[in-house]
């Protein structure tokens, strides 16, 4: 099933209430990007804004830290009311192991994720650990950026392992993912489409999300 995963890091603040509302009505997930501005060259939100939206969510929070030192925050997310949590590769690298229980031992699901830089096969040893893998189509910390094509061909190498290990766990893709090109992800074997500017900034949010499942 595809799921569409708006995120939040493109909503209106002003009227978070709002959007937090067209998430439970007609998405999947509500996708949250922490940005501390050291491991990402930007900074979002943190605690106070996912527990108030944690508050009013009647889909799960898709917690994404874009920070350094991913496990010193993992029970803070959790206790926020995560129901999903990655973190970057490029920022745990040796660590990846133990974060990824972290995580389980909070009963939340794990997610590890890499850059468009990032050769997929730096993931392949976490793969039978982890409970969804997030592959970047953009640099993370910007919202808005276009995607970048070569992540089709990054998509269907991670699908392949997966399928040669007989592991059904979904791929989630971030960055650039719209209506235009939301089918070629999906075709090329990704479930879990996390979109922004696509969504929030389209003239009809609903119709924007319902186009991305076709």
């Amino acid at each position: 099933m595809i799921q569409i995963a708006p995120s939040i890091l493109s909503a209106d603040f002003l009227h978070l209430s709002e959007d937090v509302d067209l998430v439970n009505r007609h998405a999947d997930l509500f996708h949250l990007d922490i940005m501390d501005g050291s491991f990402v060259p930007n900074i979002s939100f943190g605690f106070p804004v996912v527990e108030a939206i944690a508050r009013e969510a009647r889909r799960p929070l898709d917690v994404h830290l874009m920070i350094v030192d991913p496990g010193k925050y993992i029970e803070r997310f959790a206790q926020a009311g995560a129901a999903m949590i990655s973190f970057h590769y490029e920022a745990a690298l040796d660590e990846s192991d133990s974060i990824i229980d972290l995580i389980h031992s909070f009963g939340v699901k794990a997610g590890i994720v890499i850059n468009p830089d990032c050769p997929v096969e730096k993931i392949f040893p976490y793969l039978d650990k982890v409970d969804f893998v997030l592959l970047m189509s953009v640099f993370a910390g910007f919202g808005g950026q276009k995607f970048i094509p070569e992540s089709l061909e990054r998509i269907r190498s991670v699908r392949k392992e997966l399928d040669r290990r007989g592991r059904r766990i979904p791929i989630e893709v971030d960055g650039g993912i719209s209506p235009d090109n939301a089918r070629s992800v999906i075709g090329a074997g990704a479930e879990i489409l996390v979109a922004g500017s696509s969504v929030f900034k389209a003239a009809d949010p609903a119709a924007a999300i319902a186009a991305m499942r076709l």
